[in-house]
């Protein structure tokens, strides 16, 4: 760590003496297209020697098109390029004090255009201050996919094959939808969004009073795509895959000056097919006992989905929006478990074959209205949302096991079901005004109110087991206000912000066996302030105060009954934990580089973790509070164009941490570091052909019990734009080499796991999207967007 905090120290030191350095003159101007007179964005601005036409300094044009160059006082040439413009040069220009260029118009290149088809495009990953924004629609490897296969993909993010997601290896992230809480984020919900509803991902590692507090990881913001043409346009996505993925879209809108209605209708068929491997050996009372399990998994998805909407602009200041979105997922799935147990001589003593069917079917609605208010006053807007969601899901288990040696046994049996239901009230308004100069308030009330019912049942042979039939209640209210103020002074820019959040939540169950209440206030204070160095140099240090609540299915207690040696259960008396959060970062551009490192640090108390016991038929997993978790690293991500055509991206992560606590009178507790790396190459050649290769590689750590193994993966995906771009084809691989496998040890004086979990295996899909009133990259609408 010592290395790391000399250069990330010689880092800032070096930024720090360029920006006092002599006295430079600062030369800015805009950059326009000839015939729509909109800015040119990425465009090239190069000072070049008079003597040899050498680069001195160079940079790159904003989102406005507009830029700005530090240099000394002298002569130069002023090189203006863009892809498929005639390039500008602006010859022996003196430059003795600062000086605007004003607007400099570049035409297209005809001939350019017939022979090379490379337009400008968004960047696939964008950095900015506060968040990494992660461009889904240029995304080639996740198309066919879900959600989750978008955010397996993107920077610093990881779901694991069970639908569990981290933020730079931690846990506790809170994922919204268009800024918003979605009960399809919870319990693996995100498969139900398919990749090709998703605009892009917005990855904030320290959000500013505005977020509700939940989430001391962060949190990741899935935006989904709006629809912003008038008239009657639409797409159509079909897609292809082994294991078999058949999946088709149908996207609709009309826009005139009054209304904008919006449609989306979506469906898709998915097999998956896992295995696991698992060896244990247990000393109980001296007498060693092995167990060497294997399960084979086949898991079958139905999703369909539908999304109706309209906007109503009332007048040019208010605009008044309602949608419904449902979608249907049934899951049928079929796991067959081996279970072969050894004496300490490692010799076979009996086998049993468990079975199961699993059917679950998934209901999921969404009632949204939204009222926007604009003013006169620049920047000023009120905006009101409340929206209603109401699901339920059916959980069915049909288990049969026997005994196969030494002796065939009768068949047993087991079966349960598990009703959920839910019902949620959500409701945001949130003020955005103005005082004069920079100087900028907002201020909002946010209210949560949900309540989940679970009826759960099983029998063995028909006959109702007691310890397995009851009732779940849980109730979640919290209510939210915050305020915050944003400024500038000189080349400092900062946001302070405060947010109280009330929490009261309630589980019990019907028998009356347990009840846990929490009722609590917190404040979370948050500040951001960045310090420009200079033009393409931005220092930034942020602070913010976390809460990571439990989540419903962590205060559960009523387990599925699949595997009843290894269970997985809840605690419903499990406490909220608490994370300050500090971060120090440097957004660095230099022409096509942009360079974006940082140093974070995070201190969580009552910090709760999974922990693995013993029991009489085998091992239960259950989260606890522990005391305290200490994480820092160091995170570096960079994006290089290198030619117009190519554009590359590195994502680097090492973070160390320190977990200490207790339960049940013994210690537990890990202190280790651990990295992961991410790169990506996207490549766009003549006649609409684009190719881009990722490669993922997570290295080994060890948490308080356990030990990971190294993984990795690697996807590609080709692309072919055809009839004008009316028409895309997808060929993508993912995870080429059949490498993402879970690897995990556990080692005890008592007993000794190993596991090998494979959920995922090589997956191959074609997809075709045909466009009609409508260009490649001009978006839809979809659910919850603002």
């Amino acid at each position: 760590m010592n290395q790391i905090k000399r250069f990330c120290f010689l880092l800032l030191l070096l930024s720090a003496l360029k920006s006092f350095a002599q006295t430079e003159v600062k030369l800015t101007g805009r950059v326009i297209d000839e015939k729509t007179l909109k800015p040119l964005e990425n465009a090239g601005i190069k000072l070049l020697s008079v003597a040899d036409q050498k680069n001195l300094k160079s940079t790159v044009t904003d989102s406005n098109g507009e830029f700005t160059l530090f240099t000394q006082p002298g002569r130069f040439h002023i090189k203006i390029e863009f892809v498929a413009y005639k390039t500008q040069l602006l010859e022996n220009r003196e430059i003795t004090r600062s000086f605007k260029l004003g607007d400099i118009i570049l035409k297209e290149d005809v001939q350019l255009l017939k022979s090379v088809d490379v337009t400008a495009e968004k960047t696939t990953v964008e950095l900015s201050l506060d968040k990494k924004v992660f461009n889904v629609g240029k995304d080639l490897i996740s198309k066919g996919g879900s959600a989750n296969d978008i955010l397996n993909n993107v920077p610093s993010v990881n779901v694991d094959a069970n639908g569990a997601i981290s933020l730079r290896g931690n846990a506790s992230v809170q994922v919204l939808i268009n800024g918003k809480p979605s009960m399809l984020t919870n319990n693996n919900g995100l498969e139900q969004i398919p990749a090709s509803n998703i605009e892009k991902v917005e990855v904030i590692t320290n959000p500013s009073s505005r977020y509700e507090a939940q989430g001391g990881g962060g949190i990741i913001n899935i935006v989904l795509k709006k629809n912003m043409l008038s008239g009657f346009n639409g797409s159509v996505q079909l897609g292809i895959g082994d294991p078999a993925n058949y999946n088709g879209n149908l996207n609709l809108s009309y826009k005139t000056e009054k209304i904008n209605l919006f449609s989306n209708i979506g469906y898709r068929y998915r097999n998956l097919y896992g295995s696991e491997q698992r060896y244990q050996s247990v000393l109980n009372n001296g007498v060693q006992t092995i167990l060497r399990q294997n399960n084979e998994q086949g898991r079958n998805d139905d999703l369909y989905n539908i999304y109706l909407g309209m906007d109503y602009y009332i007048n040019a200041k208010n605009t008044l929006t309602g949608s419904f979105y449902h979608d249907l997922l049934v899951n049928k799935d079929t796991t067959n478990y081996r279970y072969n147990y050894y004496n300490k001589n490692n010799v076979l003593d009996s086998t049993i074959n468990r079975f199961e069917n699993y059917r679950e079917p998934q209901k999921y609605n969404q009632l949204e209205l939204n009222y926007v208010k604009t003013f006169d006053k620049k920047d000023q807007k009120w905006n009101t949302s409340l929206q209603y969601v109401f699901w339920n899901d059916d959980e069915n288990q049909d288990i049969a096991q026997q005994k196969i040696f030494p002796a065939l046994n009768n068949t047993s049996r087991l079966t349960s079901r598990d009703i959920e239901s839910s019902d949620a009230l959500f409701i945001q308004s949130d003020f955005v005004g103005t005082f004069s100069g920079d100087s900028k308030f907002e201020a909002g009330i946010r209210a949560n109110i949900r309540s989940i019912r679970s009826d759960y049942w099983a029998k063995a042979d028909d006959i109702l087991l007691p310890a397995y039939d009851n009732k779940l209640k849980y109730n979640e209210n919290i209510y939210g206000a915050y305020f915050q103020y944003e400024n500038k002074f000189k080349k400092f820019n900062y946001l302070l912000g405060l947010r109280a959040e009330l929490s009261d939540i309630g589980v019990s169950d019907g028998q009356g066996s347990f009840a846990a209440s929490k009722d609590y206030i917190d404040l979370f204070p948050t500040a951001n302030i960045t310090y420009k160095l200079q033009k393409n140099t931005d220092l930034r240090l942020s602070y913010s105060r976390r809460i990571n609540r439990p989540q419903f299915w962590q205060l559960n207690p009523f387990s599925g009954l699949s595997d009843t040696r290894n269970l997985t259960v809840g605690n419903p008396d499990l406490n909220p934990m608490y994370t300050n959060s500090f971060e120090l970062g440097i957004l660095q551009r230099w022409g096509k580089l942009t360079f974006n490192p940082s140093l974070y640090y995070k201190h969580a108390t009552n910090y709760f973790e999974f922990i693995l016991k013993q029991s009489a038929s085998g091992f239960v997993n259950t989260p606890v509070n522990l005391d305290y978790e200490d994480r820092y690293g160091l995170e570096i991500s960079t994006t290089y164009n290198p030619l117009s055509w190519w554009r590359l991206s590195w994502d680097f992560n090492y973070y160390a941490f320190k977990q200490q606590g207790s339960f049940e009178n013994k210690a537990y507790g890990s202190e280790n570091h651990t990295w992961f790396t991410r790169i990506n190459s996207r490549m766009k050649f003549p006649k609409s052909f684009s190719i881009e290769y990722s490669f993922n590689y997570r290295a080994k750590n060890t948490d308080i019990q356990s030990v990971n193994k190294a993984q990795y993966r690697a996807n590609i995906a080709l692309s072919k734009d055809l009839f004008k771009d009316k028409v895309s084809v997808t060929l993508a691989v993912n995870n080429i080499f059949d490498s993402f496998i879970d690897k995990q040890i556990t080692s005890t004086d008592t007993y000794y796991l190993e596991s090998n979990f494979k959920g995922i295996g090589r997956l191959t899909t074609a997809t075709l999207v045909y466009r009609f009133n409508r260009k490649k990259d001009e978006k839809d609408r979809l659910p919850d967007q603002e």
